[in-house]
């Protein structure tokens, strides 16, 4: 069985965060030389009965699709971390479990029959564009895993098929909810103040707000659950003990209220809690929802990796918080999206993945400039990362003073700025 790649994800809600911020993060944990992109997708009105094109499959389209800005691999239709307009932000984990995942893109044999697979990269695109809450985007998500179930290839790779169960932290103003699944069974824990962080083992224990009606009888059927000890989700489903160390971030888990402790520290040295977040945490996708405005910080290439057994983050020296708000009119960044091969792109065409296109774009290309500036020019590459943390200091607080304004946010004066923080960086670079 393939191991789940390390990395994790987090929420904290006030009073850990200050003023009355709600703070969400994520570690990515996608290949190396694996090609991201920022994009964003207006909301939109469908036809009814029409189709939605995925990586692996088409599935019924809804009427209205809400405005997104996500981080994805950039050969998938999905994506690995995202917002929408309303405030929902989700992240997703991929999971070593019991029972693995499926690994065929188009069928597979369960208890319940044949169904096409849809990735969980997948659903949590689908739970942005059909989700106005947290709680609708985790039914939107549980009502495709019902249908279709889950699994494919994690990795574009044509060699081998890593296939994961998985597990969502979904996040609006109001509630977080930890959604965990096996297949398409599923539990669910809502939160609503403290910290939460969640990474590539179950969590969910004996705390369960909602769950598959058909959870607990299949966890009897296989023989994980006698049905007379009391339910415990990690329990029944986790793999033996010898296999827990394939989480990264077990040790988040089991110090959670320390990590709370460090964010209150922050807070109370720092004054600003977003900047040394992201200054010393490095997380890939930073929101924030402050009343009735939304802030969206994407990093590029901070992929976690494994290196003599420790785990070393690609940090922010490369890239830096380029804010994004949702208004009408956004104005799209070419600049940060990879390049379209339509139906020639070989994870379209089956058999799939016969070759790697360039997918690079420009920012990306940027960012490979600056790694080989980092690495053989020391003294450059340390005037590199102090000018582009300070870009990175004057942007967080111009974002700040528009965020803590009592002024009517203006659409025009921030519909371009992710568009222009992106152009910014890559001049720098050039």
């Amino acid at each position: 069985m393939a191991v789940a790649p390390p990395s994790y994800c987090f929420v904290a809600f006030p009073p850990r965060a200050k003023d009355g911020l709600v703070v969400f993060g994520k570690n990515s944990a996608r290949p190396r030389d694996e090609v991201q992109e920022v994009v964003y997708f207006p909301a939109a009105d469908h036809e009814p009965e029409s189709k939605v094109e995925c990586t692996y499959i088409s599935i019924d389209q809804v009427l209205r699709t809400h405005a997104i800005v996500i981080s994805r691999p950039a050969w998938l239709w999905g994506a690995e971390m995202g917002a929408n307009e309303h405030g929902v932000c989700i992240a997703n984990e991929a999971i070593n479990a019991r029972e693995p995942a499926a690994e065929s893109e188009i069928f597979h044999k369960e208890p319940w029959g044949h169904k096409q697979i849809s990735t969980w990269l997948l659903n949590e695109r689908l739970g942005l564009e059909r989700g106005a809450a947290a709680k609708e985007a985790l039914d939107v998500i549980v009502s495709l895993l019902e249908e279709h179930g889950q699994g494919g290839n994690y990795y574009e790779d044509a060699n081998s098929c890593h296939s994961f169960q998985s597990a969502y932290l979904l996040v609006d103003r109001e509630e977080a909810w930890v959604l965990e699944t096996i297949g398409k069974y599923w539990a669910a824990e809502k939160i609503t103040e403290g910290v939460k962080c969640i990474c590539n083992q179950l969590s969910l224990t004996t705390r369960i707000d909602a769950e598959h009606p058909e959870l607990r009888n299949y966890a009897q059927s296989q023989g994980w659950w006698t049905g007379e000890d009391e339910f415990n989700f990690s329990e029944v489903f986790s793999l033996a003990d010898e296999h827990l160390d394939c989480c990264a971030g077990k040790n988040s888990l089991e110090k959670q209220e320390a990590i709370s402790e460090n964010l209150s520290e922050l807070q109370r040295l720092a004054g600003t809690l977003v900047i040394h977040m992201v200054t010393l945490i490095g997380f890939s996708l930073l929101v924030l929802t402050f009343e009735s405005h939304f802030l969206v910080g994407s990093r590029y290439l901070l992929n976690l990796h494994r290196c003599e057994e420790e785990l070393e983050l690609e940090r922010e020296e490369r890239s830096i918080f380029k804010p994004f708000i949702f208004v009408d009119d956004v104005k799209l960044v070419p600049k940060a999206q990879s390049p379209s091969f339509g139906d020639e792109d070989p994870a379209k065409k089956e058999p799939r993945f016969q070759e790697k296109p360039d997918r690079r774009h420009e920012l990306y290309k940027a960012h490979e400039w600056a790694r080989a500036v980092i690495a053989s020019d020391q003294e450059q590459g340390h005037k590199l990362q102090k000018t582009m943390l300070e870009l990175e200091k004057q942007g967080l607080e111009a974002m700040e003073e528009i965020l803590s304004s009592s002024a009517p946010l203006d659409p025009t004066e921030v519909g371009d700025i992710f568009y222009d923080c992106v152009d910014t960086e890559i001049k720098f670079f050039k």
